[in-house]
């Protein structure tokens, strides 16, 4: 029987161990934290359990896959709720509020009151989005990439124009949509891909087909259900699961992996090693330098997702002008992803996402109270004292009152956290405290992203959103699956029907 050494619980990391153990490895999983799950974290505080990382519960069919891999189902794991509306957006400067209810005649009859004639074009854009999400599922994110004919096939060729994977995300949506608006509506969900939709490759609005056709979800009990449900699969199939065991090194002899050193002085040998750790750590700092596929210089070029600026709040009342998840847009929304990735710095207007779970699920909040995770997407690499924390907080919750109808909030705050840059780069080794990991630049994308194999060390391959196929929690379940196929010769560009 093979061993395999996974280092790292996130979702990538457990999927892995999961899918390995299924096929007959003896996994054992490392994890430097407390808690399995990655970003994927939870915490709770005076009653409030709060989801730390990742809320939006999106593309249930590649979760259906995986679990389906797993010979499990969904739904005797999670207690699936559709969410409707699925989410609500707020506008600077304007009290109209915008509900998407994933309904199309619902959300084409909004989008008409807003531009004209727009509901058909709608129409005609989740077509478009529902085909690239069909042909990305079916021929691109499911394939491993090792050489450039392997991204520019023949579908690719004969199809490019209609795949749109050369164009840029926000001329194509102004091919539709005329009013800002609807093209922040539409451009939002760059966001989750960690990049600016000035910059990235219009074949990602295939994301609009996951929540306006697909919907958006919510897993009673709170997302990090998802994470125990992975974490019992993966122990059921046999996997060893060790949490507050971080990593020192990878053991490599003669070129090959054969373990891993733990900073307590254990060693665990194996066969093979995947990490799910950040993969500019686990290159850096886990590897020794002759080992390393990346240079530091690689790493220095790169473009990195935001970083977050967090608050976990406790609010002494419900918040009746909020639903599950809220979108706030700034006005100058050229100008806001300028601050993030141009010119970084604390954005003077920023967009922000506030998730009020306790609107659908009371167990995350005590009997009348109010949950509420907020988060503004900040440049990764900046420095902020505490000081500035705070009045960034006070800031933020400022403008929540004003432009949300949460008069009276910061009055009914009784417990924050606050959650940044050196957070993340705490808890998870994220290069330069990013919240995500790579950009989706169109040259951080599929070829053009880090393989999931070292070219250094035989036996040491990657899964996690640094790899492909990317960003996104049941992305980085793919990625497992990648993993997979890579270990295993496999080279069919769709999803396994079995293992």
């Amino acid at each position: 029987m093979s061993k395999l050494v996974v280092i790292g619980g996130g979702i990538g990391g457990l999927g892995a161990a999961g899918l390995f153990a299924r096929k007959g490895y003896d996994v054992t999983l490392v994890e430097k934290n407390a808690n399995l799950g990655g970003r994927a974290n939870i915490f709770e505080s005076d009653g409030f359990k709060f989801d730390m990382g990742p809320s939006w519960y999106l593309a249930p069919d590649i979760f259906e896959h995986f679990f389906r891999l797993m010979g499990e189902r969904v739904e005797d794991h999670l207690d699936l709720v559709k969410l409707s509306p699925s989410y609500r957006i707020f506008f600077r400067h304007d009290p109209d509020r915008l509900d998407i209810h994933s309904d199309i005649e619902r959300d084409a009859a909004a989008f008409d009151a807003i531009e004209p004639g727009s509901g058909e074009k709608l129409r005609a854009y989740l077509k478009q989005s529902e085909y690239q999400y069909g042909v990305a599922t079916e021929h691109f994110m499911f394939k491993n990439y090792d050489r450039i004919w392997d991204f520019l096939n023949k579908r690719v060729a004969t199809e490019g124009q209609k795949l749109s994977v050369f164009s840029k995300m926000h001329n194509f949506v102004s091919r539709f949509f005329k009013t800002k608006k609807l093209q922040q509506v539409m451009e939002y969900t760059m966001v989750f891909l960690g990049t600016s939709p000035y910059e990235a490759p219009a074949l990602y609005n295939l994301m609009s087909h996951m929540d306006f056709n697909q919907g958006v979800f919510y897993p009673q009990g709170g997302f990090y259900e998802l994470i125990k449900a992975l974490t019992n699969i993966a122990e059921k199939n046999g996997a060893t699961l060790l949490t507050s065991s971080p990593v020192k090194r990878i053991i490599v002899e003669n070129g090959n992996a054969r373990g891993v050193e733990l900073a307590s002085g254990e060693v665990i040998e194996a066969d093979l090693v995947i990490s799910n750790a950040d993969m500019e750590h686990t290159e850096s700092r886990l590897l020794d330098n002759g080992h390393r596929t990346f240079t530091e210089r690689y790493w220095r070029k790169r473009v990195m997702a935001p970083s977050a600026f967090i608050m976990y709040l406790g609010v002494s009342e419900k918040m009746p002008a909020l639903i599950h998840h809220n979108l706030l847009f700034s006005e100058d929304w050229r100008r806001n992803f300028s601050e993030i990735y141009d010119d970084p710095r604390l954005p003077d207007e920023p967009s922000l996402y506030v998730c009020a779970p306790s609107v659908t699920d009371p167990s995350v909040a005590p009997k009348g109270k109010e949950n509420l995770f907020v988060l503004v997407p900040i440049a990764s690499g900046l420095e902020i004292n505490e000081d500035e924390k705070e009045r960034y907080a006070d800031r933020v919750l400022a403008l929540m009152e004003e432009e949300m109808g949460l008069t009276g909030l910061r009055q009914k705050i009784e417990y924050k956290r606050i959650y940044t840059v050196e957070n993340f780069a705490a808890d998870y080794n994220a290069y330069r405290g990013s919240a995500l990991g790579l950009a989706h630049t169109l040259m951080q994308t599929a070829i053009f992203r880090p393989k999931n194999f070292s070219k250094k060390v035989k036996g040491l391959y990657y899964v996690g959103a640094g790899t492909n196929p990317g960003i996104g929690t049941q992305i980085c379940l793919i990625s497992a699956e990648l993993a997979y196929k890579r270990v295993h010769g496999i080279t069919s560009p769709g999803p396994l029907s079995q293992l």
